[in-house]
């Protein structure tokens, strides 16, 4: 049943920038859900993940700046993310009860509170109080340490983005990630005089970051001897979804508005169609490694960049053959091989020209994956899509049905999974940006069971940007190592790399 709103809410969701239609086909998924994946078979090695070996790798590598000259290069960071998560063990312990996990946690933090890379300027802010660190931490006074470094009146790090936290220590200092970042794009996104990023950003924290970039960048440009265009985007309030109440009827706050969330990492498609770039680095906010460290991640970086455009050189080829209309039984033949083997794109047994066509001009991405070891994220999986059309996709493991068995075991089989770590091509054969939010799966979003002034809703997330909002995309799975991959979820992942 579509629901209906009063003229009132149709002006305030105009106002805020929603589009009435979307939120009303948006508020039938409280009604009915959204499915789980239909997954197949997991992708594996030559099943849809493709491993090079050593001097493949060398090959790209050494081709990266030929192949990508001419062309608009740039590294795209989600970067919204409040650190909250990180220290939610921190915040169990500043409460009432502290039981014998919480005491163990608090042991953990005190006995290595020097390794953390924040911990100088954590005690500058404890002894401006008069308060010594090292006192507090050896009385176990973890409660007093905690709430120096998450509130306000310390470092304020639990209403701090990820990107402006203290990640690395350095014989000559601390790190941010966000200024990991900046080192990291001048290794492999530029085009050898100019690096080019694009953080996603909260409206709250844009002047934060701001500031922070325009103190660094004078370090950075002298350091790498390039001009650095950084860029920024804040998610509109348009991709809000409307939040329900358990009985599925729209929710509003104490003023009698309809309450709009965030609609997740997958209301940055919208942010990803607004940029230029012939190709786009994307990469999260919290997975850097220090410096010393980055070689393979430079080296994994460029060889996917380099592999997507061979791919795309053969790939506009062949549309343009298409295009034109004259192509002969045996080029079909060769055109599907490529689509089939090279693209991973499912091809029925005798398609039509035009068909070919329309399988084959989609934007593009080319993902690392890393074997399975333990660590969170989505995995790559073959998957039935609504029309049974089975391709390779990203799926979190909350879109699987654990309760079937069949699916639980192909879950199981998995070996690899997604570091969020993708070279994306936007453009098309004539150099046209595509419509992203024509390549969406609406069908791949979720509900969660959220709180809002001590009143239990409903909140419903947009298809994630690496999972449904690219479930229409040409793509294609390479195995990259581990040491790609560093991400910080908690607080005590900095200890892996200080």
């Amino acid at each position: 049943m579509i629901q209906e709103f009063s003229s009132e809410d149709i002006a305030y969701m105009e106002k805020r920038g929603s589009d009435v239609n979307e939120v009303r086909l948006q508020f039938e998924r409280f009604e009915k859900g959204f499915p789980f994946a239909d997954i197949v078979r997991p992708a594996t090695k030559d099943d849809g993940i493709l491993a090079l070996n050593d001097d493949q790798v060398a090959e790209l590598v050494n081709d990266y700046d030929y192949s990508i000259a001419g062309k608009t290069v740039e590294k795209f960071v989600p970067a919204s993310g409040a650190a909250s998560r990180m220290f939610k063990d921190i915040y169990a312990l500043l409460g009432d009860e502290t039981g014998e996990k919480e005491l163990q946690t608090a042991g953990i933090f005190l006995t290595n509170l020097e390794r953390f890379p924040f911990s100088e300027a954590l005690a500058e802010v404890m002894e401006r109080d008069g308060l010594d660190i090292h006192a507090e931490a050896k009385k176990g006074n973890f409660k007093v340490i905690a709430k120096y470094l998450i509130e306000k009146d310390g470092l304020g790090y639990g209403d701090l983005p990820k990107g402006l936290l203290l990640f690395h220590r350095y014989e000559d200092g601390t790190r941010t990630a966000l200024e990991e970042h900046l080192a990291e794009a001048a290794l492999y996104a530029n085009n050898g005089s100019e690096t080019s990023l694009h953080f996603t950003v909260s409206e709250h924290h844009l002047e934060l970051f701001r500031k922070k970039v325009d103190e660094l960048l004078p370090k950075y440009e002298e350091k790498y001897g390039l001009k650095y265009n950084v860029t920024y985007s804040t998610q509109a309030a348009g991709t809000d979804t409307l939040a329900a109440t358990e009985d599925n009827e729209p929710f509003r706050d104490s003023d009698g508005n309809l309450l709009f969330r965030p609609g997740g990492h997958g209301a940055l498609i919208h942010n990803l169609a607004r940029r230029d770039a012939d190709i786009i680095f994307v990469k999260n906010i919290d997975n850097v490694t220090k410096e010393e460290l980055i070689d393979d991640t430079v080296t994994y970086k460029k060889a996917l960049a380099s592999y997507l455009l061979k791919l795309q050189e053969t790939q506009f080829h062949y549309l343009r053959l298409l295009e034109a209309g004259d192509v002969d039984p045996m080029t079909l033949c060769e055109i599907m091989d490529f689509a089939e083997s090279q693209l991973m794109i499912p091809v029925n047994d005798q398609p039509a020209a035009e068909d070919l066509f329309a399988l084959m001009n989609r934007p593009v991405r080319v993902c690392g994956m890393v074997k399975n070891e333990g660590e969170p994220g989505g995995g790559p999986f073959w998957v039935n899509n609504s029309a049974n059309v089975c391709s390779l996709q990203i799926v979190e493991s909350s879109q699987i049905d654990k309760n079937n068995p069949a699916k639980a075991e192909i879950m199981r089989k998995s070996t690899h999974f997604n570091p969020v770590d993708m070279v994306c091509a936007i453009k098309d054969y004539k150099g046209e940006k595509f419509n992203l939010t024509d390549f969406v799966d609406p069908d791949t979003g979720f509900i969660s069971s959220k709180s809002y002034n001590g009143r239990t809703l409903k909140a419903m997330e947009l298809p994630g940007l690496w999972n449904g909002a690219m479930a229409d995309w040409i793509t294609v799975f390479v195995e990259v190592p581990l040491s790609t991959f560093n991400p910080v979820k908690t607080v005590f992942d900095l200890l892996k790399r200080n």
